[in-house]
Order: C-alpha cells, then sequence, then structure tokens
C-alpha cells in the first residue's frame, strides 16, 4: 500500500505544542507538532525574541522546562526585554554562550569568535546543556553567529542536521531564530519556518505581519498574517476566511425606525445584508446611520459602531441633541462604540475586531462610519476590495446586519469616491443635495437593493432637533445623476412653503 495513504491518520494523532500566541496556533491548525525544529526569520525588530519568549513561558505555565541558547543578547538583555512585557523569566534557563567570562580561559563557558572557537566546539556545548536539563522547549538564538563560524556551506549544513537529529532524539520542540539571511537548505532542514516581517509607512505606526513559509504536514492558513507588538507580547490576526464562518439565520427584513425609509428600502434592512450610504460631506450620512443602529437597539438586538472620524463623545452628544440618545444602551452593554485609529491599526487587527463584536458580544447589527479612514488603513486600493470582500461576507453569513458610511468628494457638481465598493453591497443608499426654493436641501434615494423591490424615487431628508424626516416621494427632478440636483415640483419641502432657511445643521 503506498506510503501516502497513511497521512491523514498520522494528521489524527499529531500532538501539537502551543506557541504562546493564540493567533498563530489558530493558522497553524493547533500549534507547532512536538519535537521539530522549527525556523524563525526576520530582520532586527520584527519580534523574533519577543515570539521565542512567549513560546517558552507557554511551556512553563504548562510545567514544561524551557532553555534559551543565545549567541546574540546577554541574560541581562533578556531579562530586561521580559520586564518591559511584564514578564518573569522564571522557569526558563538562559545559557549565554558569549559574556565577558569568556575571554578567562578557565571559565566554563568561552566566548565565540570566528577565529577562536570552531563551531563543533560550540555544538558540542549546546548537546551537553540539552542533556543536562532535558527541556521540552528550546530556542536557539541566532544562526547567523553559527554561519560565521563555520568555514564552508557543507560544514554548517552537516552540523544544524547534527543539531536537528540531537534535539529530535531528545523530543525537545525547538525555535531556530536567523536574520533574512537563511538560504533555501536552511528551510529543507527545517520542519517548519515562519518569515516575520516589518515596513515603516510615511505616516504612523510601522506594520508588522508574519507569513508561514512551510510546515510539513499540516493545513496552514497561508498569506499574511496581521501582527502587532504591544505592551504584553505579539498579538497575531490570522487572515480571515469568510468560507469558515458558515452559519444558518432567520432571513428576516427590520425596520429602519422611519416609515418613509422603509419604504424607499422596500421593506428595511434585511438581516445578512450589508446597506452602503454613500454621498457628500455633511449629508446625514451618519446620522441616518444612527437612526438604524437605535431602532436596532429598541428591538433589543445587540450592536456595535466602529467609530473612525468622529469622537465617541462628539457623536453621543450630537444624537442625543437630535433625540437619539445612545447613553442607556451603553450603560447596558447593549451598544459597544468602537473609536479606531487608522493610524494605528492594521486591516487585520480591524477584522478581528469586528469578528470579536459578533462572536463575543453577540452584536447583530454593525456600522462601519466611515469606509474613507479605513481606506488610509490599507498599503494598496486593491487589497482593500479583497479585505472588504472577505469581511462582508464574514457578516453576511453570520446573519449581521452590516451598515457601511462611504463619503464622496465634492459637494456640488461632480462627486467621486475614492474606489467602487458598489459591487460588493447588497443596497445601496444615495445622498445628494439639491436646490429648491432659494435653500440647499437634502435628497436621499436607493439605486441598488439585492434582495427588496425598493422604491426608484427620490424623497428629501431632513435633519432637525427633533430627529430625522424623510419626506413624501418628489417629482419633477433634474440633473439627479450628474451630482448638481435642481426641484420644481410641486410637493411641499419637509419645514414648509414658508420656511426657506434650509435643513439643520
Amino acid at each position: 500500500m503506498p506510503q501516502d495513504i497513511q497521512h491523514p491518520t498520522a494528521a489524527a494523532t499529531r500532538k501539537t505544542v502551543s506557541t504562546g500566541i493564540a493567533g498563530l496556533d489558530d493558522v497553524l491548525a493547533g500549534g507547532l507538532t512536538q519535537g521539530r525544529l522549527y525556523l524563525v526569520e526576520g530582520s532586527p525588530g520584527t519580534g523574533k525574541t519577543t515570539l521565542s519568549l512567549q513560546f517558552l513561558l507557554d511551556g512553563v505555565a504548562r510545567g514544561e522546562k524551557g532553555l534559551y541558547v543565545t549567541l546574540s543578547e546577554s541574560a541581562d538583555e533578556l531579562l530586561a526585554g521580559a520586564a518591559s512585557h511584564g514578564w518573569s523569566l522564571d522557569g526558563i534557563e538562559i545559557h549565554e554562550l558569549v559574556n565577558e567570562l569568556g575571554l578567562d580561559p578557565d571559565s566554563e563557558q568561552s566566548i565565540l569568535h570566528p577565529s577562536d572557537v570552531e563551531l563543533g566546539e560550540t555544538v558540542r556545548e549546546v548537546m551537553e546543556r540539552v542533556d543536562g536539563l532535558k527541556p521540552a522547549r528550546v530556542v536557539f538564538d541566532s544562526l547567523s553567529e553559527l554561519r560565521l563560524l563555520a568555514q564552508n556551506p557543507l560544514r554548517y549544513r552537516r552540523q544544524i542536521l547534527a543539531l536537528k537529529q540531537f534535539f529530535a532524539s531528545r523530543h525537545c520542540t525547538v525555535l531556530l531564530l536567523d536574520d533574512n539571511t537563511a538560504d533555501i537548505q536552511l528551510h529543507s532542514i527545517a520542519h517548519g519556518a515562519l518569515v516575520l516581517e516589518r515596513t515603516e509607512r510615511d505616516f504612523g505606526s510601522e506594520r508588522r505581519r508574519v507569513r508561514v513559509l512551510k510546515m510539513r504536514g499540516v493545513k496552514y492558513r497561508g498569506g499574511f498574517h496581521d501582527v502587532a507588538l504591544d505592551t504584553g507580547g505579539l498579538r497575531l490576526f490570522p487572515r480571515l476566511v469568510a468560507s469558515e464562518h458558515g452559519s444558518e439565520f432567520d432571513i428576516a427584513t427590520t425596520s429602519t425606525g422611519l416609515a418613509e425609509l422603509d419604504l424607499l428600502l422596500g421593506g428595511g434592512l434585511v438581516a445578512g445584508t450589508n446597506t452602503l450610504l454613500m454621498g457628500p460631506s455633511g449629508a446625514g450620512k451618519t446620522t441616518t446611520a444612527v437612526r438604524c443602529l437605535l431602532a436596532a437597539l429598541e428591538r433589543g438586538a445587540r450592536a456595535t459602531y466602529f467609530l473612525f472620524d468622529e469622537g465617541k463623545a462628539t457623536l453621543v452628544v450630537r444624537c442625543a441633541q437630535l433625540g437619539m440618545d445612545l447613553h442607556p444602551y451603553l450603560e447596558t452593554g447593549m451598544l459597544s462604540l468602537m473609536q479606531i485609529d487608522p493610524a494605528e491599526i492594521s486591516p487585520g487587527e480591524f477584522a478581528c475586531r469586528v469578528r470579536e463584536a459578533v462572536e463575543e458580544h453577540g452584536s447583530t447589527f454593525v456600522a462601519i462610519d466611515s469606509l474613507n479612514a479605513y481606506i488610509h488603513a490599507m498599503p494598496g486600493e486593491q487589497y482593500l476590495i479583497l479585505q472588504m470582500h472577505e469581511l462582508l461576507n464574514y457578516l453576511n453569513q453570520k446573519g449581521v446586519t452590516t451598515v457601511l458610511v462611504l463619503g464622496q468628494h465634492g459637494i456640488i457638481g461632480e462627486v467621486r469616491s475614492d474606489l467602487d465598493l458598489s459591487y460588493l453591497s447588497d443596497a445601496i443608499v444615495l445622498f445628494r443635495y439639491f436646490e429648491a426654493q432659494g435653500s440647499v436641501r437634502t435628497a436621499i434615494s436607493v439605486v441598488k437593493s439585492r434582495v427588496n423591490g425598493h422604491e426608484r424615487t427620490i424623497r428629501e431628508l431632513r435633519i432637525s432637533p427633533t430627529g430625522l424626516q424623510v419626506g413624501e416621494t418628489l417629482t419633477d427632478f433634474q440633473g439627479v445623476l450628474t451630482g448638481l440636483p435642481t426641484y420644481a415640483g410641486r410637493v411641499a419641502m419637509l419645514d414648509g412653503d414658508a420656511d426657506t432657511s434650509g435643513p439643520a445643521a
């Protein structure tokens, strides 16, 4: 019988070791395979040392011995780095192969220098330390120093192979840290390889990400995964794959809280769909989104509002002045209002927060205000489309009612967007300014709905101290699609024929 037929059984009995990072364990289908050797490579500052310390600390928490063999950092430097995260390295043996005492020929350890010490002596010292401690987890930092000690690539490869066989015989799970100089031969020796990257941006914090280069016998999640390095260690946000999160839910149409807006939408908002509110600045997109949010809260649904542009306090106060008081729902926890800084958060972390809102907070209504700021959190427009595609598919498959706000450039005349998200949206609500009776007013219309037979009419939208108002169907519009519509019909405006002051701010 062919050998590969036995692979499913082997995978079923695979024993895993946690990396100490929940997101990375998720990417690796449970963690690292026990008793194997792994390569972790990346340039300085990408988080290799932090990752390896989390790996060892997780072992200590499980009652396993850990050994950190360092050729590049002193024990004091490692302890100081751990203290900055609030960690204690008690239970982890730190073995320095480079220290000041190494200059003393009587010292137990010898200083590593290519001209003084042979590579074989260094490897033997590591083996002796492992045999004495018998650790379950080992970190070797770093291979670049070993590479300097080797006189030729063949000898270097043989020593790495010897270490691999030695650690396997001692049932150690090993992380070999290296810079970006690792060659293909080293990749072929290791059971798996992780690549850590850091990129600088013109403004805002740098971005970090991780990619699994290889992992034998494991169906891992490929591609790049965003990483945050902060006090407390590394946090990895697995790339969102919508197809992995399908669920059953009742497709129901719910009210927006305004009867006229419900008529425009063909009945209201539908669970498992997303609605895009699109228009120029100040047209009432956020107020409309909050009105839909409040209607969901009044029905007893949990909701999360992701706020990119406006401050939380400003939004809450402004909504209260319009008769939409959010305080009671914030106090009970039914509403989660999250302020997002696009200069500091990565798209992967944002997608993770959306998942937490749905899966942990239990939100069935999610609003993102606005996508304009989210665009600037992305490295390129093409990636935004792919990210939004997965995120919206995920929300739809979870039965979440989603409202998206997209501001358009321009006030009158030509109005344009940074990018076209119309094909990703299940419904599109369009806002436009128009002129009538000597005043500038706001028009609202629904130009697309995949699930409802919506009205193809134009109504007036007015924001007043009493709240949001949507008027009767207006006729005799001209130039709506040009971005500069004018109205010459006979239907009275919301504030009456005599009042020409225009809508309230």
